[in-house]
């Protein structure tokens, strides 16, 4: 059974920094592309980041601010969140997809984690 589970998220001011974990288990980890989507309320999830053999890739929303890393020993990959801004508060969801590609659509993730609330005050 594959699991995901995030965690590190909460409340930081605007400027501020968090950095987002998801353990995952189940699944043998090196053969999935890693991403992270979020979701604010009343808006469609969204691409943020993922990260395959080849580096990671990000949304133009968060490039510079945002770094995206992978543990394969400890089957873990992480989000870097720096100059946080309010616009940024939503549910990340970590999510993983068999394979190699460049994934940015949510239908081409297999598994899914219950998500972790950021909260960015101005």
């Amino acid at each position: 059974q594959v699991q995901l589970v995030e965690s590190g998220g909460g409340l930081v001011q605007a400027g501020g920094s968090l950095r987002l974990s998801c353990a995952a288990s189940g699944l043998t980890f090196g053969s999935y592309t890693m991403g992270w989507f979020r979701q604010a309320p009343g808006k469609e999830r969204e691409f943020v980041a993922a990260i395959n053999w080849n580096g990671g890739y990000y949304t133009d929303s968060v490039k510079g601010r945002f770094t995206i890393s992978r543990d394969n020993g400890k089957n873990t990959v992480y989000l870097q969140m720096n100059s946080l801004k309010p616009e940024d508060t939503a549910v990340y969801y970590c999510a993983a997809a068999r394979g190699y590609r460049e994934y940015v659509l949510a239908g081409e993730y297999d598994y899914w984690g219950q998500g972790t609330q950021v909260t960015v005050s101005s």
